[in-house]
């Protein structure tokens, strides 16, 4: 018989990103290192991961996780199908209040992803 005796990795630890002053980041990074935390130089930022996401590649993907057709999505935003393509295809720049319809749309936390 098998026996888990090994706890996963995630069960233990977790990861945080702090947003503050400049100014005061070595305060913070002394402050969390004295409990036990690390600092993990080696992150990037997902735009240096995957230079080839575009505004077209998250409607895309976001299209696709609601599985809707471009010409479905047309018609549930009154956005031409045409449109919605050369959107997709990063040949039509989305705009703020397209970018509100879309987002409400499919279903997205918000719309600046669009942008």
């Amino acid at each position: 018989m098998s026996v888990h005796t090994r706890q996963h990795p995630t069960d233990t630890t977790t990861v945080m990103q702090i947003v503050g002053p400049a100014q005061n980041c070595r305060k913070v990074v002394k402050a969390i290192e004295r409990l036990g935390f690390a600092v993990h130089e080696e992150s990037v930022p997902w735009e240096r991961i995957y230079p080839e996401s575009s505004p077209g590649t998250a409607l895309r993907g976001a299209r696709y996780r609601e599985g809707l057709t471009q010409r479905q999505l047309a018609e549930m935003t009154g956005i031409p199908q045409r449109h919605i393509s050369e959107m997709e295809n990063n040949k039509r720049s989305i705009g703020r209040k397209r970018a509100r319809i879309l987002a409400e749309a499919l279903n997205l936390a918000g719309y600046k992803v669009l942008l």
